[in-house]
């Protein structure tokens, strides 16, 4: 299949990393390479881009899709290890757009799709040990119920961790078929809220790729790397997402805790930056119709000093 992937906020990310012609810029989740091609366009020949995945897979399409660049460096690594993977290098800018890819969606065999019957897998790095199929057979049905509830924002976690835990006592949880089952056999027929296997997909997906828990320092990390005036462009698509992402940023830029009433600043403070967006951007009404996957996306924007 083609790792096809059309880039959430294409216009807004080029705008808001400010592009220097020969600055060296990383796209930490390199996927299709849509968001890198444009940033490469915008660079000259000794401009640099880093890109990042995970993903072999998305790693081999992106340098096909890249191929008339010279000046693209490939890493197989994960975006949380920015600062082991750039040994020290500052760069102007970078770009993380989170979450699952289109193409990773629409192979089946990947097992991240509701739809179809395929192997519960869901991971975005092949080589890792948990697996989907791992989590619904081995995780107690506490476990399950929190994950479902917190990274799916499910109303029916309990019922559908209950019956994950009944059914794996008769036989194992192999398949996505048999997951979504259990799923509809737990959530009410009159529920509207989308395809009700939906919301704990996501949630196994996040627990399987650790998408949430290191987020927070992998932003404070990104700034570190960052050149002076260098810019970080996040797209998230999960409100736990945006809210690491919107505390990081405030925390990196800090606040001044001498008391009001004195002239000058005696705590020593130093913000490492400024926040560009004070809320988040989020796609046109137009990209969002010709774009599902925009739907829930926000852009946040940091500015190194």
């Amino acid at each position: 299949m083609e790792f096809s992937h059309k880039p959430v906020m294409l216009q807004e990310c080029i705008q808001g990393l400010q592009i220097k012609k020969d600055g060296i810029y990383v796209d930490g989740t390199l996927g299709g390479a849509g968001h890198s091609k444009k940033i490469l366009e915008n660079l000259s020949k000794k401009g640099l881009l880093i890109g990042i995945d995970r993903d072999e897979e998305a790693l081999k399409a992106a340098k096909e899709n890249l191929k008339e660049y010279k000046n693209v460096k490939y890493v197989y690594g994960n975006h949380d290890d920015i600062q082991e993977i750039l040994e020290g290098q500052k760069v102007d800018g970078i770009l993380l757009d989170l979450g699952v890819s289109s193409y990773q969606l629409d192979e089946r065999n990947r097992g991240f799709s509701y739809l179809g019957e395929n192997e519960l897998d869901m991971r975005m790095d092949q080589t890792q040990s948990l697996t989907a199929k791992k989590v619904v057979n081995n995780y107690s049905e506490q476990e399950l119920a929190d994950i479902i509830f917190e990274y799916g924002e499910e109303r029916f976690s309990k019922r559908i961790a209950k019956n994950i835990c009944e059914f794996r006592k008769k036989e194992k949880i192999e398949t996505t078929k048999q997951l979504v089952k259990i799923i509809e056999n737990s959530v009410p027929k009159n529920n509207k809220e989308g395809h009700p296997a939906k919301r704990t997909f996501q949630a196994i997906r996040i627990e399987v790729n650790n998408e949430i828990k290191p987020l927070y320092e992998t932003v404070r990390k990104c700034i570190e790397c960052l050149n002076s005036k260098g810019r970080l462009c996040i797209i998230t698509f999960h409100s736990l997402e945006d809210r690491a992402v919107k505390n990081a940023y405030i925390d990196a830029k800090g606040k001044c805790t001498c008391p009001p009433d004195l002239p000058y600043c005696v705590c020593g403070f130093k913000s490492e930056g400024k926040i560009i967006t004070k809320k988040p951007i989020v796609p046109s009404e137009k990209e969002k119709e010709e774009n599902s996957r925009a739907k829930s996306a926000k852009l946040r924007i940091f500015e190194k000093a």
